[in-house]
């Protein structure tokens, strides 16, 4: 690892005798006064930090001048609405601090309630929601909107006492959240301290006492022992007054949060124990980050843009302060922000992508029960989603409906789905969407839904092939930016509408129930769903076969019969089992049919809770379309949400080579036959942890964590590796624990690092998850910022590793 290797022994500068690194009484607080500083570091005291409302720091700098903010720090009364016929009036007021609004009932004694800014996603202006289109006759567009929050919680749908008003709430929440977005990591950090002074600080005073800050700790997930915790109240009370005031609690924190993991590797680098020259940081870079790009610029453009000192900067140096805030950006994550944009090459044929999908995409929880929402279109969407389901049958008035047949599932109109498709599909990726159809309709209904797509899309519904000839292949992602493709059956192929030859409309006999002939093929016997199945005679109508072009919905049989006679544009679609089973069977001919053609796999129709399969092994054999219920946290969505998130999450990620190559022999349970086998080592040191989330909300309890790597590949890289657990500390654990894995296929492989509370009594609980693809990962000294069960970020708390790649000799 070089001479910055994690287990160097650093001391004290102020007493040699003393280690820095204290692990039973939590960090040395003498480091806070002897920490080597330079003249104008603005964090030599807390007093940088604005005295009033610390979580305004930047914010409220940069927002004051704002008249629509202005006007939410007043107060507003609106309409929060839940459906047609409950609507009720409440008070909604920004707070001084920028982040936090605060609503309550009219009336008199009812409790108030507060969210962050933080916990927003986007707003949506007009009648956006369902909820709202159901109003639309009462109130006009322009004085709704609605409030969306991040990951799995509902909507906040709001109707103003007038437009100017709605706006004024629409633009200011839009500006906050923005600002969020553009805050340094320095100004992330003193909103969160703000955040947590705010919730200990009972009788808002503005101060604490040393009861409140024991609180606090225990809130934080700090177990400290009373007089370590009472010497650092002290030192950081400055004033001598008893009590902590804000600038003075963010001395306090920066005492608490002592990085002497960090700190050792800073020392390790630095000649004087005060700054990194910009020659020792090119050091750092070339034998710990491995960074191979020019090094003189890069160091200097590092300095530049993290050092906080500028005196530090005039003598080209980095300070410790400087270096923390290098290792907690995003340059110093373990994703490899070179591959956050659209990186890989889009121009090859559809079927040699892996294309982000969901299942059932309409619901919202599961799938007997479940509410059936076009929200469920948006939030697959603004996911990145590039493949969404539709079950379509008749309706009432001959509108079709969108919901799960034969069970107690809500029910949609298809036109609101479409038109959520036409409104959502290309808000954050240009590449083509597909829209997958179940098709129980009668053929008149088909011809209204294929009227409803027509006339709703537009030029963005794909109607004929491209360059109107007969093509040889798919086309790519980028042929097909902005379009809308349908898979569905249709009548006869593409070489018929070139020759002049179509079938008899009536021949086109639809059978498009997928999951009940699945089911039924199984020869599983649930009375309740064996009761329900009758394969469908029911005819398809030419309108809708029109619409179908590239993804022609297709029964497969077998792969030999495939290899002979199926067309390039044919999809079939297989549930969980049988694609395990023709991978267990036949891998390479599995492999080798995804290299010319689409397949689309879906979770069992028995998973009726809407969990899961792991979509890791549909991906060994090259299946593109791989459909997982969006609405379902957990295991299955981490590592989608993992793949996607590279190639600027859009929703389509290039297959590696030897699964695209027609003349490739690859098989996933036997990778090390194949061409160019080079198997890799990967190393991580797991070495501590930075203020992970509660899970329990026990007020006294505090988390033991533990850290499991798990390897996500082919069956010969499936592992899983833990620390050991680190009782009562989620406030700052360490660890230093080194965990390695031989990698055989290493760019089907992904990284999935869990924190779990430890428990010996029953399963340890969830705490935190970060996963990504191993061709993304940067090696060297880094910071794993770590997401919730619902796939939000759950700043600040993260992990910090040491990462090394290896070829296996």
């Amino acid at each position: 690892m070089g001479h910055g290797a994690a287990g160097v022994q650093t001391t004290n500068p102020a007493d040699p005798a003393q280690p820095l690194y204290c692990q039973a009484e939590g960090p040395v607080p003498a480091l806070q006064q002897h920490r080597p500083r330079l003249r104008d570091d603005p964090t030599t005291d807390g007093r940088s930090v604005r005295k009033q409302g610390m979580a305004s720091t930047g914010v409220g700098l940069r927002v004051q001048g704002d008249d629509n903010l202005q006007s939410m720090l007043v107060g507003s009364v609106m309409r929060k609405v839940k459906s047609r016929t409950w609507k009720k009036q409440r008070y909604f007021k920004l707070q001084d601090d920028y982040m936090t609004i605060w609503y309550k009932s009219k009336k008199a004694g009812n409790t108030h309630s507060t969210f962050s800014v933080s916990d927003l996603e986007a707003i949506r202006d007009g009648h956006q929601s369902e909820v709202l289109l159901s109003i639309a006759d009462e109130f006009p567009a322009d004085r709704c909107f609605t409030l969306v929050f991040r990951g799995r919680r509902g909507n906040l749908d709001l109707v103003a006492e007038s437009a100017d008003e709605a706006q004024s709430w629409i633009n200011g929440m839009r500006t906050l959240i923005e600002n969020l977005e553009n805050m340094g990591e320095r100004e992330k950090l003193d909103q969160w301290i703000g955040d947590w002074f705010r919730k200990a600080d009972k009788n808002n005073d503005g101060r604490m006492n040393f009861k409140e800050v024991q609180d606090l700790l225990k809130m934080m997930n700090v177990d400290m022992n009373e007089h370590h915790a009472h010497r650092l109240f002290t030192m950081a009370d400055k004033s001598q007054s008893g009590m902590l005031e804000d600038d003075e609690f963010v001395l306090f924190y920066k005492m608490l949060t002592q990085r002497e993991d960090v700190l050792r590797v800073f020392q390790a680098y630095s000649v004087d124990g005060q700054k990194l020259l910009q020659s020792d940081l090119e050091d750092f870079l070339r034998e710990e980050q491995l960074d191979e790009i020019d090094m003189q610029p890069h160091a200097k453009q590092l300095i530049e843009r993290y050092e906080p000192s500028d005196t530090a900067k005039l003598l080209n140096a980095m300070t410790f302060d400087g270096f923390l805030m290098y290792l907690g950006s995003a340059e110093g994550s373990i994703f490899n922000p070179q591959w956050r944009g659209v990186f890989q090459d889009m121009s090859q044929p559809l079927c040699h992508y892996f294309i982000s999908s969901s299942h059932n995409t309409y619901l919202m929880e599961d799938q007997l029960r479940g509410q059936s929402s076009v929200e469920g279109y948006i939030r697959a969407l603004s996911r990145g989603c590039r493949c969404v389901e539709v079950d379509c049958w008749d309706g009432a008035n001959g509108e079709p409906i969108v919901y799960h047949g034969h069970t107690f599932t809500s029910k949609i109109l298809f036109k609101d789905v479409v038109n959520a498709l036409e409104n959502y599909a290309f808000k954050v990726s240009e590449y083509p969407v597909i829209l997958s159809i179940e098709n129980h309709c009668s053929v008149e209904q088909q011809k209204v839904m294929a009227q409803h797509l027509n006339h709703i899309l537009g030029d963005k519904l794909l109607k004929s092939t491209l360059e109107g000839k007969a093509p040889v292949e798919l086309p790519s992602p980028e042929d097909l930016k902005g379009k809308i493709l349908l898979k569905a059956k249709k009548i006869g192929g593409l070489e018929e509408n070139f020759n002049g030859t179509v079938e008899d409309p009536q021949s086109g006999e639809v059978s498009d129930e997928d999951e009940v002939a699945e089911i039924n093929e199984d020869n599983l016997h649930r009375e309740s769903i064996c009761r329900r199945i009758k394969r469908s005679t029911q005819r398809l109508s030419k309108e809708l076969s029109d619409c179908v072009v590239y993804c022609k919905s297709v029964q497969f049989s077998n792969f030999k019969h495939s290899r002979i006679h199926s067309k390039f544009y044919e999809v079939a679609s297989f549930t969980e089992s049988k694609a395990r089973k023709h991978l267990r069977e036949a891998g390479t001919e599995f492999v080798h049919h995804n290299s010319r053609q689409l397949t689309r796999v879906y979770p069992s129709g028995f998973r009726t809770d809407s969990s899961n399969f792991n979509p890791q092994e549909m991906w060994n054999a090259g299946c593109q379309i791989v459909a997982l219920n969006f609405q379902t946290a957990g295991e299955g969505m981490d590592l989608n949400d993992g793949l996607f998130g590279q190639n600027g999450s859009c929703g389509y990620v290039l297959k590696p080579s030897f699964m695209r190559e027609v003349g490739s022999r690859f098989d996933p349970e036997t990778p090390q036959q194949r061409d160019c086998y080079q198997p890799v080592i990967l190393t991580i040191q797991v070495i501590s942890g930075q203020q992970l989330p509660k899970v329990n909300v026990k007020e006294d309890s505090i988390v033991d964590p533990l850290v499991r790597v798990e390897i996500h590949g082919v069956p010969m890289d499936q592992a899983k590796q833990e620390t050991r657990y680190i009782e009562n500390n989620g406030f700052n654990p360490v660890w230093y624990d080194t965990l390695r894995f031989t990698i055989h296929t290493p760019e089907l492989a992904m990284v999935r690092f869990v924190v779990e509370d430890y428990d010996k009594t029953s399963k340890n609980d969830f705490v935190g998850q970060y996963t990504l693809p191993l061709s993304c990962v940067q090696q060297g000294y880094r910071h794993i910022h770590l997401f919730s069960k619902d796939g939000t970020r759950i700043p600040p708390s993260s992990l910090f590793v040491h990462v090394r790649i290896t070829e296996l000799e």
